[in-house]
This record gives structure tokens, sequence and C-alpha cells, in this order.
């Protein structure tokens, strides 16, 4: 094709051949025509998450930046409609006004790459469905989306779900395009559910290295009707000066008393409930003769945006790993680590994040496997420059590769949109 052909062409955007549609009407005309062409086609939004799964070499690329943009937001309904790749700060800005957030926590993936902000856009946490510290109280990303648009692999344009926040009965395409990081859909609307906001928060640190202790706390703190609402480990970080020693510059608040390893949890409500929770809780975790420190509002908020933030790991050059275990496990995987890596705990015990250094990449598939025998899974989040290719990004067995395929098959029939973002083949 001549260079005068090419920008006859719809998807001609320069030597670059990225297509920036302006509609969902133009993201379906586009797919269509490369169906038809069996062109395969790398789905992007505003590159926050980029990093994460397998490298893609596609002939054609489609950004949907210009889709971006609040359609319509119900605070008394409790829902917000926006285009795919309106920016998550923009929704928490709008929400913030009428007292509200969004449910699952964003994380923020910035951090890890360059060290600067980076929420990424409403798309990309569907696609992910990557959450912050509130999952193990209020669910994913995939529990608070209502509905979604977009277009399937031959360029046909779907929905699913609506805008009222109540159970149905039915297949709901929203909890299986959550989490497909594009390889099924190309969205271009999605509905989230929104939650009133809580007035206000105060955390709690238990100053501990005892690792049966910690284990025994964090068991109780899930099965306390004290409404915890986030709770992490953060241990000393390893004698290793490889790593990039930062916990005490990112964790150095006024009313953190003590330094070393430590447990937080987080209560949020009104002044008054939080007073009476966390004495209550104090008493059953029997912390009177512990070192503990209460970080007030303030203190507290800054404290689980720098978690969310992943900030321990600003800028690293290592692999960072991403390890969801069943909680009663949280103590073989502690054992396992020992202080050989750099890794704190979050989800009440569930969620590890995990750094490996660069020379250490050989470690991978062997973390791998004891994660997976403990009843978990594993994301390989950040690769680094030695980052073994044989260890799968996404931990999967053969049936739910399986499954994949044939789901796959069904949205995408020729393996055109994201192949092998996930796993090799699909």
């Amino acid at each position: 094709m001549s260079i005068v052909e090419k920008k006859d062409s719809q998807t001609f955007q320069g030597f670059n051949n990225i297509y920036k549609p302006k509609d969902e009407r133009e993201v379906s005309n586009f797919i269509k025509e490369n169906y038809n062409k069996n062109l395969p086609i790398e789905i992007i939004g505003t590159g926050s998450k980029n990093f994460i799964g397998n490298k893609l070499k596609c002939e054609k690329i489609l950004s949907l930046s210009e889709l971006s943009g609040i359609i319509e937001y119900r605070p008394e309904e409790l829902y917000i409609k926006v285009k795919a790749c309106t920016p998550i700060i923009d929704i928490e800005k709008i929400l913030e006004n009428h007292d509200q957030e969004l449910g699952f926590e964003p994380i923020d993936f910035g951090f890890i790459k360059n060290s600067a902000s980076n929420k990424g856009s409403a798309g990309g946490y569907l696609s992910s469905n990557f959450s912050g510290s509130r999952r193990f109280k209020v669910g994913s990303v995939r529990d608070h989306i209502l509905g979604f648009r977009g277009v399937n692999g031959k360029g046909e344009i779907i929905k699913s779900g609506g805008t009222v926040v109540k159970n149905v009965t039915g297949y709901d395409l929203s909890k299986l395009v959550t989490g497909s990081f594009g390889t099924l859909i190309a969205l271009t609307e999605i509905t989230f559910k929104v939650l009133p906001k809580k007035p206000s928060s105060s955390t709690v640190a238990i100053h501990t290295n005892d690792i049966n202790e910690v284990v025994n706390y964090l068991d109780k703190i899930l099965s306390s009707s004290n409404e915890i609402s986030g709770s992490v480990y953060i241990p000393e970080e390893p004698k290793n000066k490889n790593y990039n020693y930062n916990k005490d510059k990112i964790f150095k608040f006024n009313d953190l008393k003590y330094t070393g390893s430590f447990l937080a949890f987080r209560i949020e409500g009104t002044k008054k409930s939080i007073d009476e929770r966390i004495k209550d809780i104090s008493a059953e975790l029997q912390l009177k003769k512990k070192q503990v420190s209460v970080l007030d509002v303030y203190q507290s908020l800054l404290f689980w945006k720098k978690i969310n933030n992943l900030e321990l790991f600003s800028s690293t050059r290592n692999t960072l790993l991403r390890a969801v275990i069943p909680p009663l496990k949280k103590i073989d995987l502690i054992k396992y680590l020992k202080e050989n890596f750099k890794y704190y705990i979050d989800w009440c015990g569930s969620l590890f994040w995990i750094e490996v250094l660069d020379s250490d990449s050989s470690k991978i598939e062997e973390i791998k496997e004891s994660i997976v025998n403990f009843g978990g899974y594993l994301t390989i989040i950040k690769k680094s420059e030695n980052y073994e290719k044989k260890v799968s990004v996404f931990t999967v067995d053969k049936t739910r590769l399986l499954l994949s395929e044939k789901i796959k098959e069904s949205f995408d029939p020729k393996k055109i949109l994201n192949p092998g973002k996930m796993y090799i083949g699909i």
C-alpha cells in the first residue's frame, strides 16, 4: 500500500499505525476490518499497566485514549457510568464532591514504574481486576461492575448489565470480562457501583517481628466483628544491599512510635465509632502490654495511600510478584520467604507482594511452584531484565486454560484481540 493509499485508509495513524477511534462505532468498524483481514490488534489505554503481561507484536494498535468522559452519574442511585478510558483520578474527584468513592480502592502502579502517580483508566481496572487493601472486606473490582459496553473480536457491539444495584439471575458477562486484559473485548463504556465515603479513619500499628504472633493477630482481625477495612504486615527489609532500603523513609509518621516490623489495621467510620472499636479490638487482641501506635485520620489516609501506591517498590528494576493464597497458608509462605526477599502482606494475610532481585530471577519458578502448592496463584507484575521467559506471567492449570480457550473462541474466534497477552497462543 502506498503512503497516499495508507492515509486514505481507516487505520492510518502515522507510521506508528495507531488508530484512535472517537466513538464506539469507530471501534467496531476498525475491529471488523481487521477481523476480515485476520490482523491481530493490540489494545491500549493510558499505558499505566502496559508492562503487565506478555509483550505483544501486533501489526495494528487500537488506542482507546479518546474514549474518555463521564456519561452519567447518579449519586442517589449509587452508580457512575463512564467511557472506558476515563482517568480514575477524574472519577474519584467527582465522587469526592458527593462524599462517595469507588469501593475497590484503586492501586496506583505508576510508582513501581517510575516513582510517579499514574492510576490509569476505568477500563484498565476492569481489564486487570486489581484491587486495593479493602478487597478482603468489600470484594474485588468485578464485584463493583454493574455493566459495560464493548466490541468483541468480530466487531460486534455487545453490552451487559445495567445501572440498578441489585442481584439478578442469568449469566453475568461483567464478571467474565473483568480480569481478561483486553483479550475478549475492547471496552467502550463501564458502569461502576459506588459507595458512601466513611467520614473518618484511624490506623492501629502493632510493633512486632514475631511471625507466629503476626499470624495470630491477622486471624483474629479477619474474624473480628469490628469491621476492619484494611490489614497489612510490613516486615523488616532483607539484609541485602541490592534491595532499595526505603521502608523507614516511606513509613515515617509522627505517631508511629517505634521502628522495625509492624502489623497495621484500619478502622473507618465516625470518630466515636472508631474510638469504641479501637478499644474493643485492643481488648480482643490483648494489646495492653504491646508496643502500639495509633495514626490519626490524616496520617491514616496517607498510610493507606502509600500501601496502595506500592511505594515500597518504587522504580524497582527487580521482578515484582503478586501472590494470592488461602489465609490459612500465610504462615507457610512467610516461612518460605524468610528474610531472603523484600515483601509485605495485604488483605489480612491473603495477598503477598514479593520483590525478587534481578540476579535471583531463576528462583521465580520455584516460588511459583510453592505458591501453587499452597493453593494460591501468582502473577508476575513487573519483570527484571533477566526475567526467565519460560515462567508464565499468569498462573493457570490445564482445566482453566482449556476453559479460557473456549471463552476466547466465543468472544474472539480469530484470536485477534491482544493475542497471547495472558497465555501464549490464546
